[in-house]
């Protein structure tokens, strides 16, 4: 393969793993039993428009709600209102959609059903500060876990904590009504609780794990927040809470099935796939390097894998940030750590990309890259070392050209990684 053949390739894997978590075809398998009251829905993420779509769509029977999504990540619905917010750092349009979809839920009864459509992105969509605490405070919150370096699972123990809607909150908001949460992970492992910090979904962290992560990883978070998480005002509702005891939860898309349609798809186009797993956090510029190392053994040694062989992985990695200015994402940051660490090794291309669609706060989901990659930087008289040191992912791929940006794709599995090694 030449290097748009090689793009081609991996835009393949890409589309063919979104399609694994399509909400058309998800939503349709985990449809709840119609109830003899209303049925209202309700959701949050980056996909929840096309959910509220799908799920219109295979719902036979009245039906009425909201949801939440991302700036410019709309669907058009006819009987639930989608309304746009701002990702990753919250506004107001998402503090006035958080108390919205409270007024959705409110007066129901025992008879009465409540679809909760769930996906990665509601932690920022959804702002709804606790207690006395506002909005600024909540922004700075999430500022400081976006640049601490903190995995999702302790960015999410903090975040459900200074919250109001968060931690399972909104379901117990819905009570006596019966809660259906149906949810497409983008969290390693797959916790539902952990999907957008879990608004209908408990988990059993407490604000002592919160403060242990603020201290972790020296955070410097408002007086009022501090005060706050110091406080029983900041406990939030136990798994065991009886309001939830009628309550279901679904994982209906899931990072390891997207991973195994990718690799079927590869195996489609003539190539050999192996999957290292679908749960890879850490660093990204971290898991780059081993990504790296593991590609050259392939390259040069026949091992673990035989050449030819697409190398794939999902998860969600972290970026801790160093520079000012930076611009890019975990997928950028990584795939620029990874071309580091082939330079010059002969055969090996990668792709990294997230699969909602947007990778940071930029407009692309990922890059591209290859052994080529570093020596056409400096070519350009641009030092890719430099550009990692200021978390400027994509700056580098912008000037090569090597962005990859499919536009919003309606759903959320997290990130998609993939190494060629012909």
């Amino acid at each position: 393969m030449n290097a748009i053949e090689t793009k081609r390739f991996f835009g393949a894997l890409f589309d063919r793993a979104v399609a694994a978590a399509d909400p058309e075809l998800t939503i349709r398998r985990h449809l709840p039993e119609k109830p003899k009251g209303r049925t209202i829905v309700i959701g949050a993420g980056k996909g929840s428009a096309q959910m509220a779509q799908a799920f219109e769509r295979a719902w036979e029977g009245p039906l009425s709600g909201l949801v939440v999504t991302r700036y410019g990540y709309g669907a058009p619905c006819e009987r639930i209102e989608v309304i746009e917010a701002a990702h990753p750092v919250p506004d107001e349009a998402g503090l006035a959609g958080a108390k919205r979809l409270f007024g959705t839920i409110a007066g129901l009864g025992s008879d009465d059903l409540v679809v909760a459509l769930i996906c990665g992105g509601g932690s920022a969509l959804l702002p709804s500060p606790a207690g006395g605490l506002t909005l600024a405070d909540e922004i700075a919150v999430n500022r400081a876990l976006l640049a601490s370096g903190a995995p999702i699972a302790a960015m999410n123990a903090v975040r459900k904590h200074v919250s109001a809607i968060k931690g399972g909150r909104l379901a117990a908001a819905a009570h006596p009504a019966r809660v259906v949460s149906l949810v497409v992970s983008d969290i390693p492992g797959d916790q539902p609780s952990l999907v957008s910090s879990g608004p209908t979904v408990p988990d059993a962290s407490t604000r002592a794990d919160a403060l242990a992560v603020v201290e972790t990883y020296k955070m410097a978070l408002p007086e009022a927040v501090m005060r706050h998480l110091n406080s029983p005002a900041a406990d939030a509702p136990t798994p065991d809470d009886p309001r939830f005891a009628r309550n279901e939860v679904h994982v209906i898309a899931s990072a390891a099935q997207s991973l195994e349609a990718a690799a079927a798809e590869a195996r489609r186009h003539g190539v050999e796939a192996a999957i290292l797993s679908d749960a890879i956090e850490g660093e990204a510029r971290d898991v780059g390097m081993v990504h790296a190392a593991i590609a050259r053994e392939v390259a040069m040694r026949d091992r673990p894998f035989r050449k030819p062989v697409v190398i794939l992985s999902g998860g969600e990695t972290t970026v801790t940030l160093r520079g000012a200015g930076g611009r890019g994402g975990r997928n950028g940051e990584f795939l620029l750590s990874l071309a580091i660490g082939i330079d010059g090794v002969d055969g090996v291309a990668a792709f990294s990309a997230d699969t909602d669609g947007i990778d940071g706060s930029e407009q692309n989901a990922g890059a591209f890259a290859d052994w080529t990659s570093v020596a056409r930087l400096r070519a350009r008289g641009i030092d890719p070392k430099a550009l990692l040191a200021g978390n400027d992912s994509w700056g580098g791929f912008d000037a090569l050209g090597d962005l990859f940006q499919p536009g919003p794709t309606g759903t959320n599995v997290n990130d998609l990684r993939a190494i060629l090694v012909r």
